[in-house]
């Protein structure tokens, strides 16, 4: 009986000292207070109860997600969504836990506003309402990685969504589009009247063409072989016919 305790104990001893690290995880061993600097990647991670546990994290790829103001050169304070992507470096994982805890997603917002005001204070709001937006979504995820990257937190993106412009300015952007569509516009049907008219002029001048070289072809000696002709056709005809003529041009009289 004592022996079926002992196992007992035992099994829940050796039961209670295992945790499982899963896929996209990564598990430290802490002793006393101390974390280790070897990383565990997935499977079971064995430690003692009494003195250790296993502190574990992610390194998938994170999103953090964020809503604020942000200044434009003129000023003028934009309303944004923005999506922070980010993961962190496996073999960094213990430095980011003694130096940032395992709560550093406050870290990556702070760093985000500083990066954020730096980069968006040198562009116009319209800029962020249109295909400026990669160019400054662009600078700040350099700006960031440049701060967060050395500590071993990865930022891959910076997404600006939802991007709310003052009132005032996203009336005058909707007239300007609203303008520059009516020019194109007018410009596709100017351009059609004058394809319209060159064809005309074609046209025209073709027919003049067509005129002149008539005109310049019909010669005295053509009008008299086409008299001749015609009086040869008339001869061939059995119908009696009167032809009058003064030697020229023939007037005939059926």
């Amino acid at each position: 009986m004592y022996k079926n305790v002992i196992f007992s104990i035992m099994i829940c001893v050796g039961l209670s000292s295992c945790v499982t690290v899963r896929p996209g995880e990564v598990g430290m061993v802490q002793t006393l207070g101390r974390l280790s600097d070897k990383v565990k990647t997935q499977g079971p991670v064995f430690y003692n109860p009494f003195t250790q546990r296993v502190v574990k994290t992610s390194i998938q790829t994170s999103n953090l997600e964020l809503s604020l103001n942000l200044p434009s050169k003129e000023g003028l304070s934009v309303n944004s969504q923005i999506s922070i992507l980010y993961r962190v470096e496996k073999n960094k994982v213990p430095n980011i836990i003694r130096e940032l805890s395992l709560d550093y997603e406050p870290v990556i917002s702070n760093v985000f506003r500083s990066a954020s005001a730096d980069v968006c204070s040198q562009f116009f709001a319209k800029d962020m309402h249109s295909g400026m937006r990669a160019n400054i979504e662009e600078a700040i995820r350099l700006k960031m990685d440049a701060i967060l990257g050395q500590q071993g937190i990865l930022i891959e993106s910076v997404l600006m969504k939802s991007i709310q412009l003052p009132a005032g300015l996203a009336n005058s952007i909707e007239q300007k589009l609203q303008a520059e569509q009516d020019a194109m516009r007018m410009e596709f049907i100017l351009q059609q009247a004058r394809l319209e008219a060159e064809r005309k002029t074609i046209e025209a001048k073709g027919a003049r063409d067509a005129q002149i070289i008539m005109s310049e072809g019909l010669t005295d000696q053509i009008l008299r072989l086409k008299g001749i002709e015609a009086l040869n056709n008339l001869a061939k005809s059995p119908n009696g016919k009167i032809i009058i003529t003064n030697g020229s041009s023939p007037l005939i009289l059926e």
